[in-house]
Order: C-alpha cells, then structure tokens, then sequence
C-alpha cells in the first residue's frame, strides 16, 4: 500500500506578484516569459522599479505548486525542499502545511540565511515573467531526502529547475534512483526554456535511461527538440518517457503513449496570469492518473484547474475551488 500518491523534490520559494507594464518589463531588463536567476544585488535593484505597486505573497516554487495542488484534491504528497530560518521560511513551512502536505522541513532545523524568493512580473497579455533569488534553496542537497518515504510512494516527481544547482540535481538523481529500485514510478517537468538552453545535461541526467510521465509546455518543447513540427516533437519527446502531456495553452493538451496521442481540449477561458498553470496542470494529472483515471480523463480535469488557474491573479487556487472543479468534472 502506497503511503504518498506523490513525492516530489524542488525548490522552496516565496512567490511576491506584481502587475506591470511591457514597459516597465523593459525598464527592468527582465527576459519576458521565462526564469531569470538572480542575486542579493540584482534583486535589491529590480524591487527598487516596482516600489508602491500592490504585492501579492504565497509559497510558490514549481514542484511546491504541483504537491499543494494534488493534496488539495484529496491526495496525499510528501515535498523535499529548504528555507533559511527566516520569517519567509517560516512562511513557507506553514503554507505546506496548512495544505495537509508532509514535508522533511517538519524533521530538520533550518539554517541561517535567506529563504528563496521569486518575483512573479505579470504583464497585461497574461504573460508572467519570473526573477529567481535561490537563498537557501541553493544549498538544497541529499540530506532533504526521505528515502523510506520515496520507497512508499506512487509517482516520485521532479522539478527541472534543479537542474540549475550541482546539490539539487544530485539530490534529484538519488531519490531517482531510490524510486527506480523500489518500482516507484518517475515524472519529470522540463520548466523552462533557460533550463533547457543551458542546463539540458542535469535535465538529461534526470532523464536518465527513461521516466514514466514527462512534463513540457510547446515552448519547452519546440526548445528542446530543435523543431516547430508537432510530429517531430512527438517523437522524439515519446523516446524520453512512456506518458508525455505537451501542454499549448488554448490549445488543450496532447497526451502521447508509446504511437497513441490523444488531443484533449482546453476550457475556453480568458487568461490573466499564467503564473503557476504548467504546475497546476501537472499536480491535477498525477493526481487523477493516482487516483484510477486514465491519462486523457486526468487531462481533462486537469486542463479545468489550469484554465481556473489562469483566470485569476495568482499561482494558486484555493482548496475549495479546487474540490468544486472535481466534484463538477466527477458529474460530467
């Protein structure tokens, strides 16, 4: 018997989301989209242009998403991560577990420092564009690891932004390889272009010789395959992993198996803030595929929590929003 339908593994960061103008982006010198790593000189610069302007905080941190979204549904997740002994730390711990997700952060004392923080720059086109300050996360290692916990797990879960930190990865590659030795099944998000331009060799260490369900926008996808043709994608995408979900916004998703896809359709909505909607989309699936679905039904439920998602400001939705949209899905 399973103790956990997901464990997963990523960085713990404090989402603080502003509302901007593509020109104030400018100004800012932000890259549009995507993940920016910043430092402690960088970040005290770019908060100097958004001074005055309303802050929205939550936990945040790929991977961290994913787990809150699934325990929100009624799944049981376990999340390895760090924060510093800090009042964002705090913080952090708290918003896991105020979402019923297990976590080593109960077991180990935190250390001095900075816990990690990602300003979350939303333009008017629903665009969100992220600058990164890793803090404590960075030192994020091996000892984060439940190995007993992995063991009694469904589906171990990475976050690709780990491939960004020598620790992380390793830390990512070990608990691979303890699920791998006790039949536990692998998932993995590729996360964002800028880690796959340049740190596609942790992401490939990830992959290992194979995984069971991979993660990746059309972006990701397009950036990782070298080609805009969907077949080619397809292909190539399918040799990495025995379920691949190829999400395209308001295009729905693609589930490929092995020669089978299935397109499914997206939830016609109108976006404001794509901040958190890959992460949405992955806790929703795995939580279905944990829970008797068959991949393109947990697609479908899982495109209705990215579509409510993104229709709000925010990477997150609320535990009894998230169990409306499951109890409607369940009448469909």
């Amino acid at each position: 018997m399973s103790h956990y339908h997901l464990y997963a593994i990523g960085n713990a960061l404090v989402d603080t989301e502003y509302e901007v103008s593509d020109a104030l982006l400018n100004a800012m010198g932000v890259s549009k989209r995507h993940m920016t790593l910043i430092d402690t000189e960088q970040r005290a610069q770019l908060l100097t242009h958004v001074q005055g302007l309303h802050a929205r905080r939550t936990g945040g941190g790929s991977a961290g998403n994913t787990v809150v979204a699934l325990a929100q549904l009624g799944g049981k997740a376990f999340y390895s991560c760090r924060v510093a002994k800090d009042e964002l730390g705090a913080f952090y711990s708290q918003d896991l577990q105020a979402n019923g997700v297990a976590t080593n952060l109960s077991h180990t004392q935190a250390q001095e420092g900075q816990t990690g923080s990602c300003m979350v720059l939303v333009t008017p086109d629903a665009e969100r564009s992220m600058c990164t300050f890793l803090g404590a996360t960075s030192q994020l290692d091996a000892s984060a690891l439940h190995p007993q916990d992995i063991a009694k797990s469904k589906i171990y879960y990475m976050e690709g932004y780990l491939a960004a930190s020598p620790t992380g990865l390793d830390a990512a590659v070990q608990g691979r390889q303890i699920a791998l030795e006790h039949q536990v099944q692998t998932a993995l998000t590729l996360s964002d272009v800028s880690m796959i331009n340049f740190c596609r060799a942790g992401l490939e260490a990830m992959i290992g010789d194979g995984l069971d369900y991979l993660f990746a926008n059309e972006e990701e996808a397009q950036t990782w395959c070298g080609t805009t043709d969907l077949d080619a994608i397809i292909g190539q995408l399918s040799a990495l992993a025995k379920t691949v979900c190829l999400t395209r916004g308001p295009q729905g998703c693609i589930v490929v198996q092995g020669q089978q896809r299935t397109q499914v359709p997206a939830v016609p909505t109108k976006a404001v803030d794509t901040n958190g909607a890959g992460d949405m989309f992955a806790g929703t699936f795995l939580f279905g595929i944990t829970h008797g679905q068959p991949p393109s039904k947990a697609a479908a439920l899982a495109n209705r929590t990215a579509a409510a998602v993104v229709s709000q400001h925010g990477n997150r939705l609320s535990a009894a929003q998230m169990q409306q949209i499951h109890a409607e899905f369940q009448k469909t």
